[in-house]
């Protein structure tokens, strides 16, 4: 859908708890015939759509639109709506129908019972500190400041005008803003505890003024959950505008341009790579089909390959124009300028698949790389590859990353810095793409492309290359550039919806030619796919559940599988932690005799020890498979134990990890990055529920070096290869360090977005807020960072090099760190 509608703001009406208030924008700035429909499960409700002006001086989107509009959407609630089950918002233009939001009546009731507020981060100052935020006055309101061990602190407190709150909450007078100024004299304490609370409505939270160790490494994390919930309500619309639409649609910020400056290779580099001598130089032979190109983008074209700094190449171009054929007088004129030139005429036009075979036919290079005719290679491109190539003579599959140029050959964007080879990512969305390369003794065991999947004939050949090699290099480079316009797949996607078909049948076909018991879906966005795999059996699943006291979290969590899940050959394991409540006990008693699926075991270890908790657990389950999960968790569909098997259930697959939510539906865990933080971290803390991630990366399933503990299904067989959890990591990094375990045996570890759950976050454990604790934490991440030293060197092999490790959102690195 080309105009989409993102939502900025989803909320309760401040004074009326029977009405939702949903803010957001279009992306081509107007609503034009988009029409939006709220839905309380199949009843569509009372929406009153306003349209404000965001200001005198709109701002522009990545698209260079100018954003100068936001829309209020004021939807009504029936007296019954919680009896309801979920609310829906849809986007409808007369031919598509898109679904914007969808939220269940559960997560309403929750938004209901919040108390509008936000806190800034605390500042020490010489005599004391300074605490800032705002909070909407229902009249009842008051806010207090409590230390580490809840006494009252007495602090000044200074009204300060919020007008960008204002923006949000156009149903509350001025005076019902309060944005404050908090100011201490006097020692300052560790932590802050800042209490809201009204009549009807309570929160809080706590400021860290004095961090530990721990705390200052996962600041920053903390940092962007919770920016990502209240960016809007502090910064207003414009500056959320930026942030959304990078988030949402996968690109970059401003800084690229100036980074692509930065590193594109000099003259001097270039000269130093003409003059350099490798001791394997392979022929490589460009394969170019053409159809009518436009002069200019023809000639620049054979201009990129002839720039090439390593220049034992040839360019094999196949002219499927037909007769009459426009550019025929330029490629006679290169045939005679470049020797290196080569070119195959037809009388009639052909398909891509035939015209790119064309040029395949008269190659004649150990290697052969693909391009587009309107596309440019980077001067260092084939230079790069074969210097791979002498460093590792085995590679068959070369791939590179790539970026986007505008029509005037000018203007680069949109960078798409890859994973390392992902087999789950490439069987859901062709992430491969340009430049890729290959050997030609592969290329001839598979076989030339097949029209019959015109469209997405490349996805199909790489798919076929890969079930042949394992030989597969990623050169972290920016190497080729996409060049796009209306007509292109990648800025318009419904101009080749056929393409779309050609690749789910392709992906089909690739899981058919291997056995895989599969079915493939088109996914949300057009070229993302959505690979089903079928239960070959129903083996046992133990889920193992470590729990102190919390019988509430605890509860709920085994309630949601017994209401919801659909697959019911399952243990419960309960590992009984020291809890101290009485009536937890009594809980276990009653739980063991209404659940025949549940049992009880008593750890009698001291402390809190995670690894040896679970690994207590394992010893009193049965289960093929073992589900390591927390007590605060609540699965979200149905079927969430099959995606998590279906994954698992192949041989090559040790773990499989689901996507978390928090509380407010914001990401919790769509993957582990290893590195991030000097360690390792989630990605995307704090998006949005409804957000893609880098290039989709959120909801696509995928390979990772490492998921959660929090929800991970990991194969017994591997479990037990491996050791299972180390009991050195008594509370951090276990997880990550069982996961490299398990990929250091030859398994995969993969994130299914579609196994989908709450988290309520590790209530049971508390903070690191003793000496004890923090020297233990410190412990546990020498032991990871002497332990894993290689691998951290090395990098994460499915994120990049040229994006940073201070941030959760794939942004670029400014300094970008050469993979070893």
């Amino acid at each position: 859908m080309e105009n989409t509608f993102f939502v900025s703001v989803c909320r309760f009406h401040t004074k009326d708890n029977k009405k939702l208030v949903v803010i957001g924008y279009f992306k081509q700035n107007l609503k034009g015939n988009q029409e939006l429909i709220a839905m309380l499960d199949e009843t569509k409700l009372v929406c009153e759509i306003e349209e404000k002006e965001l200001s005198s001086s709109p701002i522009q989107n990545n698209d260079g639109l100018p954003i100068s509009k936001q829309y209020f959407l004021w939807i009504s609630l029936p007296d019954n709506w919680k009896m309801k089950k979920s609310f829906r918002l849809l986007q409808i233009n007369g031919i598509e129908e898109r679904k914007v939001l969808d939220v269940p009546v559960k997560q309403l009731q929750k938004y209901e019972k919040r108390l509008p507020k936000y806190v800034d981060k605390g500042t020490v100052e010489e005599d004391g500190f300074r605490i800032s935020g705002w909070y909407i006055d229902d009249g009842t309101t008051k806010v207090d400041f409590l230390d580490q061990d809840r006494n009252k602190i007495d602090v000044t407190i200074k009204r300060k005008s919020r007008p960008d709150v204002k923006k949000v909450y156009p149903e509350n007078e001025e005076e019902e803003i309060i944005g404050f100024w908090a100011k201490f004299k006097g020692k300052v304490p560790k932590k802050v505890q800042v209490c809201f609370s009204s009549e009807s409505k309570y929160a809080d939270y706590t400021v860290i003024l004095l961090p530990s160790v721990y705390e200052k490494i996962t600041s920053e994390m903390d940092s962007i959950f919770r920016k990502s919930k209240a960016y809007y309500r502090k910064n207003g619309f414009q500056a959320t505008v930026k942030r959304v639409v990078d988030k949402l649609t996968s690109r970059k910020e401003t800084g690229y341009e100036e980074w692509f400056k930065k590193n594109y290779p000099s003259k001097g580099i270039l000269e130093q790579q003409r003059q350099y001598k490798f001791s394997y130089t392979p022929v490589i032979s460009i394969v170019v089909p053409l159809y009518k190109t436009p002069e200019k983008y023809l000639v620049e074209m054979i201009e990129s390959v002839r720039k090439q700094s390593y220049p034992n190449w040839e360019l094999c171009l196949s002219d499927g124009s037909g007769s009459g054929s426009p550019i025929q007088s330029i490629l006679k004129k290169y045939e005679k300028k470049d020797g290196r030139i080569k070119v195959a005429y037809h009388s009639k036009a052909l398909n891509i698949s035939e015209n790119t075979n064309a040029a395949l036919k008269i190659s004649t290079g150990e290697y052969i790389a693909f391009a587009d005719h309107d596309d440019l290679l980077a001067p260092n491109a084939l230079f790069e590859c074969v210097s791979i190539l002498n460093q590792r003579p085995e590679t068959e599959i070369i791939y590179t990353d790539e970026d986007k140029v505008d029509m005037a050959g000018k203007h680069h964007f949109l960078p798409h810095f890859k994973s390392d080879f992902n087999i789950d990512m490439l069987r859901n969305m062709n992430y491969i793409c340009h430049l890729f390369v290959v050997k030609r003794e592969l290329y001839q065991k598979v076989g030339m492309l097949n029209s019959e999947f015109d469209g997405a004939q490349d996805y199909d050949f790489v798919l076929r290359c890969v079930e042949k090699t394992d030989r597969i290099i990623h050169i972290p480079q920016i190497l080729y550039h996409w060049r796009t316009h209306k007509s292109s797949t990648s800025e318009n996607p419904e101009s080749k919806q056929y393409a779309f078909t050609a690749g789910k049948k392709a992906i089909q076909a690739h899981c058919d030619r291997l056995g895989l018991a599969a079915t493939v879906e088109e996914g949300r966005y057009k070229g993302v796919y959505r690979v089903k795999y079928e239960l070959t059996a129903e083996p046992l699943v133990s889920i193992i559940i470590p729990n102190k006291d919390h019988i509430e979290d605890l509860d709920k969590c085994l309630q949601s599988f017994e209401e919801r899940s659909t697959y019911k050959n399952i243990e419960y394991i309960i590992v009984e932690n020291n809890s101290q409540e009485k009536r937890t006990f009594s809980y276990y008693k009653d739980l063991e005799k209404r659940n025949p699926k549940a049992k009880v075991v008593f750890w009698d270890g001291k402390g809190f020890n995670y690894p040896a908790i679970n690994m207590y657990g394992v010893e009193h389950s049965a289960g093929e498979y073992l589900l390591f999960l927390n007590n605060d968790t609540e699965i979200v569909n149905n079927d969430c134990v099959e995606e998590l098997l279906g994954y698992c259930q192949r041989k090559e697959v040790g773990a499989v990890g689901a996507r978390l939510y928090y509380e407010d539906g914001t990401i919790q865990h769509a993957g582990v990055i290893v590195g991030l933080g000097g360690v390792a971290g989630h990605a995307f803390v704090g998006l949005p529920h409804e957000a893609s991630g880098y290039f989709h990366r959120i909801i696509v399933a995928q390979d990772y070096s490492a998921v959660t503990a929090a929800c991970v299904l990991v194969k017994r067989k591997a479990f037990e290869e491996v050791g299972g959890f180390d009991e050195g990591y008594a509370v951090a990094f276990n997880d990550v360090d069982l996961c490299l375990k398990i990929r250091e045996a030859g398994y995969l570890v993969v994130y299914n977005p579609y196994a989908e759950l709450m988290h309520y976050e590790s209530k049971s454990r508390g903070y690191e807020d003793t000496a004890e604790k923090v020297e233990r934490f410190n412990s546990e991440i020498k032991l990871f960072q002497k332990k894993w030293k290689h691998f951290l060197e090395k990098g994460d092999p499915y994120y990049n090099p040229n994006l940073t490790l201070d941030k959760q959102d794939f942004s670029l690195s400014v300094i970008p760190r050469t993979k070893k």
